[in-house]
């Protein structure tokens, strides 16, 4: 049931006729952080005495811990979140007062977007093993937990060994030997690591290396030996290496994986339905691959649904080649999804599978899972089944090239199949529009920009490809396959992997009530908490000054989807059961959703076996959750490194952009020619001295009042590029919002605020 948009505003009191007084949000944090063993709502429930009644009042108060990173959710169960008492951190710079200033090495960034910093007490050594320096890996103990400011603070109790510490970057040369580390990670650039002379272990000039901290020079500056080359960055078509390694994302098959691929055989029509003279067609990219979908669409001729179509979709059937259990399972289970790179894919299978035996190529016959959905003239779903065929499909099309032939410009492939296949085809989306404008999801309207490489791999230009109905009868059909997956699952009581989107949370909808205000934008104070609520707002917006800043906003409070075993519903989509079925070639969730349905139709022997249970699919949830964010931050960073390649040779050019992130230290910066971002340090904006005010999501001059906004337009200077880090600052050149100066306001010396690195990475303290 959703929850009623007032529910948000304040916690409930507690339930009229309840026997205990309801503990403060303190308590309940309290008591999952003391706790040990297996922790959930029933165990807290009866340390405090809670009825049913106060179920929805202590899920509340969980999901506002949650959000605020101060509680964790490991499926079902609970722990505290934050900071340990013990836990390890590196050493990455020395505030104002020379003290040293670390970060925790693991930090799980859907509970708070930055990680605290913590400022390293000291303490004598007494000779018990060598002080630490700056890119030490150290154990700390933490003395006083992260504030509104983000510092924490904490000792050292042990520094660990520089040899068992490993790095990436870029090899420099330098004459006589030795040389230097340019480090790939963002938050390191600008600082280099020493390479010790005869510790260059055969590297050259520009070789991507990973090396091993060796003992500290003079002043504690790191120094390191090569301990593996890993490939050339001179051509920028290597960049995509850097992610690869800085993610340790899976990209060579082992030989037993690749020879279990060669050895499969093509599957036949034994077991299958013949559907090879069906008129399917692939529609995808230009550039694609692998072809793992395909659709067809008819008028039903059932007298009964006049108006009405049958849709079929089929999937590549991968489950056919790919055992559970086998290597190949494992493989694709460790890999969790392919990696989209603008110059490569690292797949999840292996070429031989993912681009010949599943792959749905025109006019050859291949194996597929298909649905066969009748939907009404209103489009909404009426009945549906599931079947294993053997399929031939009848074209290859591509997005624009299906588009021309609807809009009157068929070419040779498109003309014969433009009335028997094409215009069903379009006829049925306009049905399932309807519907879905209906069902109302989440529409925000936020371009995604394409990078088209040259020959040599070199940047070419930065396009923003058309949304054409061509994408959307494709997505429409796709999720509409998704849902009957779901739904013959649960009904069949197999267990599957849900793909969920949970609702914002309570913290998440204030903070974007509270900036929405500074635009005179009022958050509905009733009603329930649907993708409706959203799209009115950016309906209010749309065309406006304010657009942009709106759906990034918005954009911004929601949640994160996930693979689960529980339904948590698809609130994006606003759908209640939503299940990943059409893309098994690339996402192993998918590959899982297709052997339920073999095991829940009973449609070969090769299914989810009986022993897998709901709770190993929970783990299996988790696992491929974490592979996708991971695939997620490589390909983003891979796309920065790109793009800061392409800008170097153009430091002190002018460009245009929206601030798209405002932090204590400064703000960043999104070109509107390339979509890169940038940073500009607090310290180097206007005559005044900003402070950042969370609720606008702004930075605020002390003396002026004038503002930089998330969304506000902007000019700026190229200052400075790393491209190996991916990183660029830049300097505003343009005013920011005007706003009331503060009577006898005066700014501040600079040394009083933050100091920042060229990047971002905050130095000292507030004074």
């Amino acid at each position: 049931m959703r929850r009623e948009y007032s529910q948000l505003l304040a916690p409930p009191p507690s339930p009229p006729g309840s026997a205990h007084a309801l503990p403060s949000r303190e308590e309940v944090a309290a008591f999952v952080a003391g706790a040990t063993g297996k922790i959930g709502k029933r165990e807290i429930s009866r340390a405090f005495g809670l009825s049913g009644q106060h179920r929805s009042w202590l899920k509340e108060v969980l999901a506002e811990l949650e959000s605020e990173g101060r509680v964790k959710r490991d499926g079902r169960r609970l722990r505290a979140g934050g900071l340990p008492p013990v836990f390890l951190a590196e050493i990455v710079a020395r505030d104002r007062d020379g003290e040293f200033v670390a970060e925790p090495v693991e930090w799980d960034r859907e509970f708070a977007a930055n990680p605290p910093r913590i400022v390293i007490s000291p303490r004598r050594n007494r000779g018990r093993e060598r002080p630490a320096g700056l890119g030490d890996r150290v154990l700390v103990k933490l003395e006083r937990p992260a504030g509104q400011d983000g510092l924490a603070s904490g000792h050292v109790v042990k520094v660990l060994p520089r040899d068992t510490r490993e790095s990436l970057g870029v090899f420099r040369a330098l004459p006589g030997g030795g040389g230097s580390l340019v480090p790939i990670d963002k938050k390191a650039a600008g600082r280099e690591i020493a390479i010790v002379a005869g510790g260059e272990n055969g590297a050259e000039d520009g070789d991507l290396v990973s090396v091993s901290l060796a003992s500290p020079g003079r002043f504690g500056l790191a120094q390191a030996r090569v301990k593996e080359r890993l490939g050339s960055v001179s051509s920028e078509k290597a960049i995509s290496l850097v992610a690869i390694h800085v993610h340790a994302i899976p990209h060579v098959f082992p030989a037993d994986a690749l020879s279990e691929a060669e050895r499969a055989e093509p599957a036949t029509l034994a077991g299958r339905e013949d559907w090879r003279d069906l008129p399917l067609v692939t529609i995808d990219p230009p550039d694609a691959k692998d072809h793992d979908d395909a659709v067809h669409a008819l008028p039903d001729e059932d007298p009964d649904n006049a108006g009405g179509f049958v849709l079929t979709i089929a999937i590549a059937d991968v489950a056919a080649y790919v055992r559970p259990g086998s290597v190949l399972d494992r493989e694709a289970l460790k890999r969790g999804n392919s990696v989209y790179f603008p110059d490569r894919v690292v797949p999840m299978l292996p070429e031989r599978i993912s681009n010949d035996l599943c792959s749905l190529r025109a006019r050859e016959a291949r194996p597929a899972l298909a649905m066969r959905i009748v939907i009404g003239p209103d489009g909404r779903k009426r009945r549906h089944s599931v079947h294993r065929v053997l399929m031939r499909s009848a074209a290859k099309l591509s997005y624009v090239q299906a588009q021309a032939a609807i809009d009157g410009r068929p070419d040779d492939a498109t003309g014969p199949l433009l009335d028997p296949v094409l215009r069903p085809l379009w006829a049925g989306y306009a049905a399932l529009a309807k519907a879905r404008d209906e069902r109302g999801p989440l529409f925000l309207d936020l371009p995604e920009r394409k990078i088209l490489l040259k020959p040599d791999g070199t940047v070419d230009r930065v396009t923003l490809p058309e949304r054409l109905d061509a994408h959307r009868l494709i997505e429409e059909f796709m999720i509409l396959a998704n849902v009957a997956a779901a739904e013959i699952l649960e009904t069949a009581k197999t267990p599957l992997v849900y793909r969920v989107h949970d609702e914002p949370s309570i913290e998440k909808m204030r903070s974007l009530g509270e900036v929405l205000a500074s635009v005179g934008i009022k958050l509905p104070k009733a009603g329930s908490l649907r993708p409706a609520l959203f799209n009115g707002i950016l309906r209010q917006v749309s065309g406006s000054q304010h657009e942009i800043f709106v759906n990034e906003i918005v954009l911004r409070s929601q949640a994160q989807a996930a693979y689960a075993s529980d339904n948590l519903g698809h609130f994006g989509l606003n759908l209640r059961r939503y299940a990943h079925f059409t893309s098994p070639i690339r996402r192993y969730a998918d590959l899982v959703v297709h052997r339920a349905l073999i095991r829940a139709a009973r449609l070969g022997e090769d299914g989810l076996p009986a022993s897998v249970t709901a709770g190993d699919l929970a783990a299996v949830g988790e696992e491929i959750s974490r592979a996708e964010r991971r695939a997620m931050a490589a390909e983003r960073e891979t796309v920065d490194r790109l793009i800061a390649h392409h800008l170097a040779d153009r430091v002190g050019a002018t460009f245009t952009g929206r601030i798209s992130g405002v932090i204590k230290s400064g703000v960043f910066v999104k070109l509107t020619e390339t979509g890169a971002d940038g940073f500009v340090p607090a310290a180097t904006i206007g005559a005044d001295y900003y402070r950042f005010d969370e609720a606008r999501h702004a930075l605020v001059g002390s003396r002026t009042g004038e503002s930089y906004r998330l969304g506000d337009p902007v000019e700026v200077k190229l200052v400075e590029a790393a491209p190996i880090a991916g990183a660029l600052r830049f300097e505003i050149l343009s005013g920011g919002q005007a706003g009331r100066k503060r009577p006898g306001a005066s700014r501040p010396p600079r040394g009083g605020g933050h100091r920042v690195d060229a990047y971002g990475t905050t130095r000292g303290r507030r004074a």
